[in-house]
C-alpha cells in the first residue's frame, strides 16, 4: 500500500485536510524543537514533510533524520531535501521501526506525523515498535505525535466519521486509484484511540509523562510523551 500511493500522496493529504495538514505538521515541528534537541528524528517520515519542517525551523547545529521503509516515499523525501537551505544537517535513511538503524539513546526528540496509527491500529507488533522507539530516544527525550483523534463532542465525532468515510475515502480512492489504501485510512482514523486511550498506551509502553493538545475541534491532536 505504501509503495503504491506516493505519486499523489502529498496532493491527496492536502485535499482531504483542506491544506491544514501543513499547519499541523509545522506545529508539531515547533513542539519537537521546543526542548532544543541536538538530534531529531522524523519517524515513518513518508515523503518527508515533517523532516523538512524540522530542518527549516531548527538551528544549523541540529541533526535531523527521516526514516521510512517505503523506498518510493523515501525517493520523494530525498528530492524535497534538495530544496532545504545549505548548511542544514538533514539525512533521509531507509529503516524499519522494528529495527531502527540508530544507537541507543541517539535522539533527543522523535516526531511522527499521521503515521502512528499504522504502528498501533490493529497491529500485533505495536509493543515491539514502542520498545524500539524508546530505545533510540534519550533519557528525558520527547516523542511528539500529531495524529487523528476522537472529538469529545458526540455530534462532532459523528460528523468527523461521516466525513472520513464519505469524503476522505472516496476522494482519496479517486485521486490515487487505490481504493484499499484510502478505505484503510478512513477506517483506521474513525476507529483510532481517544486521547485518553492513547495516553494509557504510551504510559504502559514506558513513557513517564504524556500531554495532549487538541486541534480542529479534537479531530486531530498533538501528543507529547516524555521518556
Amino acid at each position: 500500500m505504501f509503495t503504491a500511493v506516493p505519486p499523489h500522496y502529498d496532493l491527496i493529504n492536502h485535499v482531504i485536510t483542506w491544506g491544514l495538514d501543513k499547519r499541523w505538521r509545522r506545529q508539531a515541528a515547533r513542539e519537537c524543537l521546543a526542548s532544543q534537541p541536538g538530534k531529531a528524528l522524523d519517524l515513518c517520515c513518508g515523503t518527508g514533510d515533517l523532516a523538512m519542517d524540522l530542518a527549516r525551523l531548527a538551528d544549523d547545529s541540529v541533526e535531523v533524520s527521516g526514516v521510512d521503509f517505503s523506498q518510493p516515499m523515501l525517493d520523494k523525501a530525498r528530492q524535497k531535501a534538495k530544496t532545504v537551505a545549505r548548511g542544514k544537517k538533514l539525512s533521509i535513511v531507509y529503516g524499519d521501526v522494528a529495527h531502527l538503524p540508530f544507537p541507543d539513546g541517539y535522539f533527543d526528540c522523535i516526531g511522527i506525523s499521521f503515521a502512528f496509527r499504522n504502528l498501533t491500529y490493529k497491529n500485533p507488533l505495536t509493543r515491539e515498535y514502542m520498545v524500539e522507539v524508546l530505545r533510540v530516544l534519550s533519557a528525558g527525550g520527547r516523542c511528539v505525535i500529531v495524529e487523528s483523534s476522537q472529538p469529545r463532542s458526540r455530534l462532532i465525532r459523528k460528523l468527523f466519521h461521516l466525513y472520513l468515510r464519505w469524503f476522505v475515502s472516496r476522494v482519496g480512492s479517486l485521486l490515487s486509484g487505490n481504493r484499499e489504501a484510502y478505505h484503510y485510512l478512513a477506517e483506521s482514523a474513525a476507529r483510532f484511540y481517544t486521547s485518553e486511550e492513547l495516553k494509557r498506551l504510551l504510559l504502559t509502553a514506558g513513557f513517564c509523562q504524556v500531554s495532549f493538545r487538541p486541534l480542529f475541534l479534537g479531530a486531530v491532536g498533538i501528543h507529547v510523551a516524555v521518556k
